[in-house]
């Protein structure tokens, strides 16, 4: 592990200003998002490569306690250090999260309530596999503050399901969307993958409509990568399933992204859509920044916080801001401190199991640490904001936050890729363009 401790404390720069201009602008810039890793599943599932694990039910309870004794060890830490943290978003990940009996998330949430300060709009997202619920066990969710939900629905076609190494069928993602609206939960979000071996493009587009009448809130659309060390990518480079048709794929990218937006869903993020606007705000056109320009060209669309159902707690990843992660394999970034956990769930409640306290913002889990330098930090939040397809990266927020503007720090990449067509850059900031959100890999090397 790279330095730590109070070195990191010594990294802490002012960001007020840029908090302020975030805030100003509508975006919760002071406050922490917390990601919660929980890496059980019932069947590995062929294309992954997260930090999971099947088999291992029996370490569920001693994990879920070292996680909640992890939250408290880091929340004391930052007490230490001048403050208790407001947290305005809560992301239980995975692996399968649902996994979890209630009871244990009754464990986990006292020790988030005691650690951190929630604020009144908490957004508290839970993963979810469908097949894994019951309507009792959402309602005790929601009952404990949970009020998002997240399924991992993926296809509406069995043979696409078996050949993903899902259990579930799509009878199951509609039911579990009946028992969460039951439960009491309005906005739901369901994940579905494109491009699949022997997928055409009629298979998908019946996907997304079956999809579409369960009435989701949120839709996250990915294509299917074939990761490194994971069955599918093992069964493509043997001949055994067709390699992924990157055109089909580019199709079936374009044809949902029509088909969503004329069932009332907004793109704010190369692979996410939300339903509909705060009403508050749906007459308003935000700018980028909360000054603009006056030679301005054009306005590069409104911030995606106007969006009520936009997953909040992804758009701290996408616009490059603070969050800590808790359990094995976690990742955090604060301070200018990217950081990650143990990997292994026995290592991680080991390591928790004999700790006494945490040196803010790490935890005793910590397995590596490292800075980021300013020229680093600045790349990333090109490459992770131009992901936001409405709001990309604001030119007076860039400044705020790093001193300089867009044109200053990126000049000759940004009149490149303007020049190539992939993206739109004017005195208000830079975004993708259609073309660009098809190409965004070749986008975001410019920047790292």
């Amino acid at each position: 592990m790279v330095r730590r401790g109070a070195e990191a404390a010594l990294a802490v720069r002012k960001e007020c200003a840029y908090n302020r201009e975030m805030a100003e602008a509508g975006v919760p810039g002071q406050l922490l998002s917390l990601y919660l890793h929980i890496p059980f599943c019932q069947v590995r599932c062929a294309y992954c490569d997260f930090n999971t694990y099947a088999g291992l039910d029996s370490l569920i309870a001693p994990y879920a306690r070292a996680l909640a004794k992890e939250i408290r060890l880091v929340g004391k830490g930052a007490e230490a250090q001048g403050g208790r943290g407001q947290a305005h978003t809560v992301f239980f990940g995975g692996g399968t999260p649902s996994l979890v009996p209630l009871e244990l998330h009754v464990e986990i949430f006292t020790a988030l309530r005691g650690a951190f300060e929630l604020t009144p709009d908490c957004e508290i997202t839970l993963e979810a596999n469908p097949g894994t619920v019951s309507r009792a066990y959402l309602q005790g969710l929601r009952e404990l503050g949970v009020n998002r939900l997240s399924f991992g629905v993926q296809s509406s076609h069995p043979h696409e399901l078996r050949l993903l190494d899902r259990l579930h069928l799509f009878g199951d993602a509609a039911q579990a969307v009946t028992w969460a609206r039951a439960a009491g939960f309005e906005n739901v979000n369901l994940d579905l993958i494109f491009g699949i071996p022997h997928q055409t493009l009629e298979m998908w587009q019946a996907t997304l409509n079956r999809t579409l009448a369960l009435g989701p809130d949120h839709l996250s659309c990915y294509a299917l990568s074939l990761e490194h060390g994971t069955p599918m990518r093992a069964w493509v480079y043997r001949g055994l399933l067709p390699m992924p048709d990157p055109d089909l794929a580019a199709e079936m990218y374009e044809w949902a992204s029509e088909a969503l937006e004329k069932n009332g869903y907004v793109q704010y993020e190369i692979s996410n859509w939300a339903r509909g606007e705060k009403p508050e705000v749906r007459s308003e056109r935000s700018e980028i920044g909360s000054r603009k320009s006056e030679d301005a060209k054009s306005d590069l669309g409104p911030l995606t916080s106007n969006l009520h159902y936009a997953c909040r707690h992804n758009l701290q990843y996408w616009r490059n801001l603070p969050y800590l992660g808790f359990g094995a394999g976690a990742h955090g970034y604060m301070h200018d401190w990217r950081y990650s956990n143990v990997l292994a769930p026995t290592a991680y409640i080991e390591r928790i199991g004999q700790a006494d306290k945490a040196d803010f913002p790490f935890s005793p889990a910590v397995a590596q640490a490292t800075p980021t330098t300013p020229d680093e930090t600045m790349g990333e939040t090109m490459m992770l904001g131009m992901r936001l397809t409405r709001e990309g990266v604001g030119d007076d927020i860039f400044r705020e936050r790093f001193g300089l503007g867009l044109g200053e720090k990126y000049p000759r990449e940004l009149r490149r890729l303007k020049a190539l067509g992939l993206i739109e850059w004017d005195s208000t900031g830079a975004r993708l363009t259609k073309q660009g959100r098809l190409l965004g890999n070749r986008v975001f090397r410019e920047f790292v």
